[in-house]
């Protein structure tokens, strides 16, 4: 992680040097969050929601080597939040299971732009991404309820089978399930992704150095967000819960404005 940071930062201002246009600017945007994780998305137990999150602020600076082409290093806070709801037999939501986590995410974008002097010019970025979890924090609560359990998962205390696939299983409060602060290594979340971040957008010139950035983003995770303890004793011992089991990633999709001053002029301004 610390040698694609240094990397980063070394490719950027060395490109900074010959560069035609230098900004930074401000960010603010709004995202929703898809776990991908397949043992939560068979287990009949669970039904995902989505909800939208605020990224509330975030920092950018760029480099333009011509009205085609740039490079932009960003860091930006964001929260996100899966829920997935916890239902009975009969469909009848007894429950959930939520995850909330907040990171500093630092892409190093690829900028490539329509070129031309119009006031509106279209971009598409693409690039690395270090995600540095702050907070994050996974619990589980539900009533007493009559749920449908999966074959080899392994069976919440108390239960009482049925005989046909389903249990009777007792309340659970409110449990942490896994935390960035759990002493337990296998209850921790891994502090640090490695993902891969993409936009589409538009760059609307207001004044002769400010222009305002509008994009779509998706972030998307390499790594797991669990334990490296924790997924190789998921791979070594088969009564670990297998709604653990499977590769966990992060889908970020949001939408992002921006205001940005750039030295020298805005390119519709160019002489």
């Amino acid at each position: 992680m610390k040698k694609l940071l240094f990397f980063s930062s070394i490719v950027f201002f060395s490109f900074q040097a010959s560069a035609q246009k230098f900004h930074i600017g401000v960010n603010s945007g709004i995202n929703t969050t898809f776990l991908l994780d397949k043992g939560l998305a068979d287990d009949p137990r669970y039904n995902a929601t989505y909800s939208y999150s605020f990224s509330p602020v975030g920092l950018a600076a760029g480099v333009d080597f011509g009205p085609r082409f740039g490079l932009q290093l960003e860091t930006i806070l964001t929260n996100q939040e899966q829920i997935y709801q916890v239902i009975d037999i009969a469909e009848t939501v007894v429950g959930e299971r939520q995850i909330d986590l907040q990171s500093v995410n630092i892409p190093l974008l690829f900028k490539f732009m329509g070129g031309g002097s119009s006031r509106a010019r279209m971009n598409f970025s693409l690039g690395p991404q270090l995600a540095i979890l702050t907070q994050g924090r996974e619990t589980l609560e539900y009533a007493a309820s009559t749920q449908e359990i999966p074959q080899g998962v392994s069976l919440p205390d108390g239960a009482i089978e049925n005989g046909d696939g389903t249990y009777d299983v007792p309340a659970v409060d409110k449990t942490e399930l896994l935390s960035i602060s759990a002493q337990d290594p296998l209850a921790e979340f891994k502090k640090t992704q490695v993902q891969f971040a993409g936009n589409l957008g538009v760059d609307i010139d207001l004044t002769d150095n400010i222009y305002l950035s509008t994009l779509l983003r998706v972030n998307y995770s390499l790594t797991d967000m669990r334990n490296d303890e924790l997924i190789a004793l998921m791979k070594q011992n088969s009564n670990i819960a297998e709604d653990l089991f499977g590769r966990r990633a992060n889908l970020l999709v949001g939408f992002q404005v921006g205001v940005h001053y750039m030295f020298g002029g805005v390119w519709s301004q160019r002489r």
